[in-house]
């Protein structure tokens, strides 16, 4: 079972690449396609989603309830 400390470098990791990952994607549609569909809205918005359960589960309310 990894540590507390693993855990919450784990998520500041997933963070940092979820931040940086969607940042070049906004860049590129803004560079290439702005005057079409915001389409790094779909993985902004899904990777978003795993990453607030990846929170939820490093989270120190639910310290308690691991084995």
């Amino acid at each position: 079972m990894k540590s507390e400390t693993a855990r919450q470098w784990g998520l500041r990791i997933h963070v940092l690449s979820y931040v940086v990952a969607n940042v070049v994607q906004v860049m590129v549609w803004w560079l290439f396609d702005s005057n079409h569909h915001f389409w790094p809205v779909w993985s902004i918005v899904a990777w978003g989603i795993g990453l607030a359960f990846h929170a939820w589960g490093v989270s120190p309310s639910r310290a308690g309830h691991r084995r």
